[in-house]
């Protein structure tokens, strides 16, 4: 299987690129300045003359905050470079795989959010990243749409990395208690794509480690697990006003997975456990 992916030096981008190739996929990665998914003409080209099974569409402008504020940036690359690609994967039969994000609900949810549940993004980035979703739904017959959240990966920056860095500096930390998601390990989250893309079951999936935790039970139990002696307090989103609005509520179901029959998402306490050994492995 020929795989191409984009963002791929980012944190799940990179992860998809090591699982892939430890499977003996052959894999085709693009980061930002090797592929400007903006250019229509540039992307035509690149898949036409690459021709790939498989898109793993991981590229994404993810500042929320500074979303609000460059809003024709944000579309450019979520909306109109999803489009770019999508139209040129359909072209030459390859599988799409547009990965989204919890941001397309409005937070407003008090169980696990299933994929048949409306969307109603509250800011420039969900709705950016749900502009990207129809053009995947417009374009293409064979797509796999990944909604995720809360990702840590070993690339780049990440919640558990900025916990860590602070635990070292800090005795006593504020972490915001009244927002609740889905944590996701990228590792995992790779594995749960490159068995979707073996498949031909095609459509919506919300794919997170299983269970939910605020952002301060997070943060809880990544000192208990680095044994950094660190006061946690909860405090709220009111505390910390950001450009961007968040969702209050974006835990996961994964109805997707299981009604297809694929492997079920180990919870997010065990995902964190393996992802600071590995850390731990490579500093």
């Amino acid at each position: 299987m020929r795989i191409l992916v984009t963002g791929a030096k980012g944190q799940l981008g990179s992860a998809v690129v090591r699982c892939a190739s430890s499977a003996g996929m052959e894999v085709l990665a693009y980061s930002r300045d090797e592929l400007d998914i903006t250019n229509s003409a540039l992307v035509e080209s690149m898949l036409f003359r690459e021709q790939p099974d498989v898109v793993i569409h991981c590229a994404a402008y993810t500042h929320v905050d500074q979303a609000e504020v460059e809003v024709d940036t944000t579309y450019q690359v979520n909306a109109v470079g999803t489009r770019n690609l999508v139209f040129a994967a359909e072209a030459i039969q390859a599988k799409f795989v547009y990965i989204s994000t919890d941001y397309v609900f409005d937070g407003q949810a008090k169980a696990p959010i299933d994929e048949w549940t409306m969307t109603a993004p509250i800011g420039v980035y969900g709705r950016s990243k749900l502009a990207g979703e129809t053009y995947v739904r417009d374009l293409h017959s064979r797509f796999f749409i990944v909604r995720t959240s809360w990702v840590f990966g070993h690339q780049g920056k990440n919640f558990v990395k900025t916990m860590m860095r602070l635990g070292d500096e800090k005795e006593q930390l504020k972490v915001v208690a009244d927002q609740i998601g889905s944590p996701t390990y990228a590792e995992d989250l790779a594995e749960a794509i490159l068995s979707l893309i073996k498949s031909n079951c095609f459509g919506v999936y919300h794919i997170s480690n299983s269970g939910a935790c605020s952002w301060h039970e997070f943060a809880e139990a990544i000192f208990s697990y680095t044994k950094q002696p660190i006061s946690v307090i909860p405090c709220t989103t009111e505390e910390f006003p950001s450009l961007a609005p968040r969702p209050a509520y974006s835990a996961f179901a994964h109805q997707s997975l299981k009604l297809n029959g694929f492997k079920e998402m180990r919870h997010w306490r065990d995902a964190l456990l393996t992802y600071l050994k590995v850390e731990k492995r490579q500093k």
